[in-house]
């Protein structure tokens, strides 16, 4: 059926009846494995609609449109109960989960998601919202004008279902319709605001900080890191497995995972002797389970804290543990290769040392030093002031159980991660100022206006300059906000590819074969990420579609990798524009700037200019479904302006600036 006879067949219905399908278990010309997250394919949606009704057996789509129809109920197989025409036409086909709102939500919780604590009420829907649904459902139309009443922060103790009119405590239902105890996100994982600053008290952020920040390696760990390195760059694993083949895949992933473990254990016994001969001495790879699971973790912990690194094994590293978490391989295998990432609040609550995490000195002890406009006395005087913070902390929480040095090491962790926001996040905040400072959305200055047009300079948006001064601020707004919480979202990352009960499907998403798999605990924080980004700029431009698991963003994996690739775009250009003025102390190279560009000032702004339009115009995508206003499709626009710098006017000042590559060292 074509997508105009589809579109036809829907304006041609009639209110007396009301089509409710069931969702799909795999929906056709999909090819997301259970829930489509992200997918907002028209022509998907209208195509698995008809098979659905088609697949109840008890009608069909063409006996709807020929009159023969006059009500069709939903599906009484998903414990639905039956709407009136009124409720069903007010809430529709239910978005992801397959839940209607004839199905009451359990009390104190979200109508919409239904796992999330109520927060207020609106009184013109008559329901009870979290605040992300909320201003998700009300951001525009009459509905933005709903009034709403704040609710008590009463969290109800379980989620109840309903079952013959009782509640039983049960985990959710995810979007495919499966138990969702593990997937929801817990108290554990809730956004923490601005670092305290050195002299304000730090209440609980350090605490929720350091449930995500991963310890330190130790130089003994480094060590085996570079053997698990040097294993991983000689496998060929994703070469084996990821490839369409008749036979067992379970046997090649099984065959693979221990020729993997082979070779470290040899690399192992050439590097310590008497580790690899207990290695061997059993010849069994069950027996030594836990020392590959500690090898494996602090890889992935060492990725996580330096995201620069392991760029070519950490992909293998992560699909072999993936693998290695299917039921069938984990039977064959006997042991399995994943544990939890070892992070600073584990540390600390297993010695019963949670108590430095909520002294008010670990702001001093941790506290990222920067040179930039202090003399060198400052520096010397914070640098002392940082050790004996650090000295005091040891000291006093140290124990025969807590040593001090492991004090001192969860302690430079924390530092790392200030370190990370610097590099990643700072550069997001810095670009908003140079646009808050250079340009005004209500006046568009001659020469340097953002305004772009479908068609002309590879745009696929159009936009006056206020419209695009307002994208551009909420882009990086959302990259900021996403970057402050990567370590979060790393970990929720993680928890969705190493699921031994979410699985993903082998497809050809138009880059090659990908492994497709949803991502539902990284989506629900990266809505919430969203929810918060919207309020901060309070106006929002363009669509606040989340591509996961579906062709654009296959999997959490591929997530994680194209957001830690913002700041080596924003960097470059940070430096570029901060060594401005150096560079004009060179009288020749001030000649060159005065005679091109009129001043540092004009050539400042004409570099965020053609950023801010072209950086930010819909471009980038093969096609003009991937490509436009969606919040990935944004940072595929940036992609593909850094793409063309060489071709701009002002490339001769990046080389002069000492640019050598967005992919380069800064």
């Amino acid at each position: 059926m074509s997508r105009q006879t589809l579109q036809d067949s829907a304006h041609a219905t009639d209110a007396s009846w009301v089509v409710r399908p069931s969702p799909p278990s795999t929906p056709l010309y999909s090819p997301l494995p259970a829930n489509n997250i992200g997918g907002d394919s028209p022509m998907d949606i209208a195509v698995s609609d008809e098979s659905n009704t088609t697949a109840q057996g008890s009608v069909s789509l063409g006996d709807i449109l020929d009159g023969q129809v006059e009500r069709l109920g939903p599906d009484s197989q998903n414990g639905v109960g039956e709407d009136t025409d009124a409720e069903a036409s007010a809430s529709g086909s239910d978005s992801e989960n397959g839940r209607g709102k004839n199905k009451s939500a359990p009390v104190g919780y979200c109508v919409e998601c239904e796992d999330q604590p109520a927060s207020v009420f609106c009184e013109q829907c008559a329901d009870n919202y979290c605040e992300v649904c909320f201003h998700s459902q009300h951001r525009k139309g009459n509905r933005k004008r709903h009034s709403t009443k704040s609710l008590q922060s009463t969290t109800p103790q379980k989620k109840a279902k309903r079952s013959n009119g009782k509640a039983e405590a049960e985990p959710a239902v995810t979007a495919n319709g499966e138990n969702q105890e593990d997937e929801e996100l817990s108290d554990d994982f809730k956004l923490m605001g601005e670092q305290p600053t050195a002299k304000a008290p730090v209440g609980d952020w350090f605490l929720e900080r350091a449930k995500f920040i991963p310890l330190r390696l130790t130089l003994d760990e480094r060590k085996y890191l570079r053997l698990l390195e040097a294993a991983l760059s000689v496998s060929e694993y994703t070469d084996r497995i990821d490839i369409l083949s008749y036979g067992s895949k379970s046997k090649r992933i099984v065959s693979q995972i221990k020729e993997l473990c082979a070779i470290l254990s040899g690399l192992v016994l050439a590097a310590d002797y008497k580790v690899g001969q207990e290695l061997f001495q059993d010849r069994d790879f069950g027996s030594n389970a836990e020392f590959f699971q500690e090898i494996f973790e602090l890889g992935r912990r060492h990725k996580i804290m330096n995201p620069e690194k392991m760029r070519t094994t950490y992909g293998k590293l992560v699909y072999l543990l993936q693998d290695s978490q299917i039921p069938e391989v984990k039977d064959m295998l006997e042991f399995t290769c994943v544990k939890p990432i070892k992070t600073v609040y584990t540390v600390l609550s297993e010695l019963n040392g949670l108590r430095v995490l909520e002294d008010d000195l670990i702001a001093i002890a941790t506290q990222e030093i920067l040179s930039e406009g202090k003399s060198r006395h400052q520096v010397q005087s914070e640098i002392k002031m940082k050790e004996r913070a650090i000295e005091q902390l040891a000291r006093k929480y140290g124990s025969s159980e807590l040593k001090p040095d492991l004090i001192r090491q969860c302690l430079y962790s924390i530092g790392d991660n200030h370190a990370f926001l610097r590099v990643n996040r700072d550069p997001c905040d810095k670009m908003i100022s140079y646009l808050q400072k250079y340009f005004d959305a209500e006046k568009e200055e001659q020469g340097f206006s953002l305004a772009i047009r479908s068609g002309r300079g590879g745009a696929r948006l159009s936009h006056d300059h206020g419209k695009q001064y307002h994208y551009v601020l909420q882009s990086l707004t959302l990259w900021r906000e996403i970057m402050h919480d990567m370590f979060m979202l790393w970990s929720l990352a993680e928890q969705d590819l190493l699921s031994d009960e979410n699985g993903y499907r082998l497809r050809d998403t138009g880059q090659g074969l990908n492994r497709v798999q949803a991502a539902p605990r990284v989506s629900r924080m990266m809505h919430t990420i969203l929810h918060r980004a919207q309020k901060r700029v309070g106006y929002w431009v363009g669509s606040s579609v989340i591509h996961l698991g579906d062709h654009n963003v296959p999997n959490a994996l591929m997530f994680i990798d194209k957001y830690t690739q913002v700041y080596r775009i924003l960097l470059p250009i940070c430096n570029c524009l901060g060594q401005l003025e150096d560079l004009v102390k060179n009288p020749g190279i001030k000649g060159y700037i005065d005679g091109q560009f009129g001043g540092t000032e004009r050539l400042r702004k004409e570099i965020l200019a053609d950023f801010f339009r072209h950086a930010f115009d819909g471009s980038g995508a093969d096609n003009f479904f991937d490509a436009g206003s969606c919040i990935d499709g944004r940072l595929t626009s940036a992609w593909n302006w850094c793409s063309t710098l060489e071709k701009k006017r002002y490339f001769p000042v990046f080389l002069l600036s000492g640019f050598m590559g967005f992919d380069g060292q800064w």
